[in-house]
């Protein structure tokens, strides 16, 4: 199997957790869940200041994450304790995990003409 590494940006990646989110060193990726198959893993070794993951995943999973087919989701623990009196929602936490799951393909739209000639045939359908 080849691996071939994918870097895309930390805030793309992490959404509305980008700024809660410590950084981290190699976090397992997952397909679909935590009892799925581990896939590779992601890392942010670039130094504190580079703001990106760098995947290092099978080359057919960096194509279809490259070009958007992977839903992410993730796995987190809260780094800083509730003693302190900050929100659940506004907590520091670290990344434990990512999942990537597939996301829902889509129906073609039909053309109008086939619609209509659909809509012609149903009403003769029902006329007899």
């Amino acid at each position: 199997m080849v691996y071939s590494p994918l870097t895309l940006a930390r805030r793309h990646v992490l959404g509305e957790h980008y700024t809660r989110c410590e950084h981290s060193t190699n976090v397992p990726v997952y397909l679909n869940d935590a009892s799925g198959e581990q896939i590779g893993y992601a890392d942010e070794s670039h130094g504190i200041y580079a703001d990106a993951f760098t995947f290092h995943l099978p080359e057919d999973f960096c194509k279809r994450l490259a070009g958007g087919q992977y839903l992410y989701s993730f796995d987190f623990h809260f780094s800083e304790s509730a003693k302190k009196g900050i929100s659940a929602g506004k907590r520091r936490v670290k990344l434990v995990s990512i999942f990537l799951t597939m996301r829902k393909g889509y129906d073609k739209p039909v053309p109008k003409s086939a619609r209509k000639a659909e809509a012609e045939a149903e009403s003769v359908e029902a006329a007899t």
